[in-house]
Order: structure tokens, then sequence, then C-alpha cells
């Protein structure tokens, strides 16, 4: 596992360190988000926190809304960190408030999400980098 995943983990930790939280880790190519949303809910676990994992290869959002985040909302557990993977889509207008927290990965000269809270690049799989952007003089809709 990266230090990158790591460094993520903690970063998540550090805003959101109880309770029931959410985390998507989305984009262009879904099966590339579910391999590093397993990384990340490693770490997670590594960090003692309990995780589930959830993907979603359509991201359909009803789909996502009644199998996923509505039963972790009403689960008793309430220091569980749900990690969710999937397609763009997860960080849609209508979607992106359901997360405490986004991963948007990307690879080559793929553009960024201006929603997501971290940015990983896995141009080389084997040694991902954390990628910084800002977006401040950006339109809301870059990367949408």
């Amino acid at each position: 596992m990266s230090d990158v995943w790591s460094d993520i983990s903690s970063e998540f930790l550090h805003l959101y360190p109880r309770g029931s939280r959410l985390v998507a880790v989305a984009g262009a190519d879904a099966e590339r988000s579910r391999r590093g949303a397993d990384d990340l809910a490693s770490a997670l676990r590594a960090s003692g926190q309990r995780v589930e994992r959830w993907h979603s290869d359509d991201g359909a959002e009803s789909t996502l809304r009644a199998d996923a985040v509505a039963p972790f909302r009403a689960s008793s557990e309430t220091a569980t960190v749900l990690v969710v993977s999937g397609p763009a889509v997860l960080l849609s207008a209508t979607a992106r408030g359901l997360w405490n927290f986004t991963v948007w990965q990307l690879a080559g000269d793929e553009a960024p999400h201006s929603v997501a809270s971290a940015i990983v690049d896995l141009t080389d799989p084997a040694a991902p980098t954390r990628r910084f952007a800002d977006y401040c003089a950006l339109p809301s809709s870059f990367g949408a």
C-alpha cells in the first residue's frame, strides 16, 4: 500500500475523527477507483477504523442511495467509515452531498474534478502520487 493512501486516511481522520462517515473514491475508470478505495479502506483499518466497502460499476444514484447509503445510515454502528467506489457520477451535483470526503483518481492527462477533497494521480499504478490543484480561479462547473 502506498503512503498516499495512509496520508489521505490521516487527513480524513483529522477532519472527521468520529461518528459514521462516508467517503467516495471516484474517477473516469470505475475499476481503477475500486482498487484505490480498497487501498484507502486498508489504510483506514490500519488506523483502527471500522470500515465497510461498497462498489458501483455504473454509479446509479438511486441504487447507491437505497443499497449503500440508507442502510449504512440506519445501522446502529456509530463509529464506522463507508468507503464507496465507482465512476465519476459519484461526484455529480446531486450525489456529492452524500460524502464527508471525496477522492478523485486520474491517470495521464485526465482532468481533475474540482469538488474532490483529494486528487490521486495513478499514471504509474505502482507509485500513486497526490496532486494538489488550486481551483480558486475556476468556475464551479469546471471538471463536472
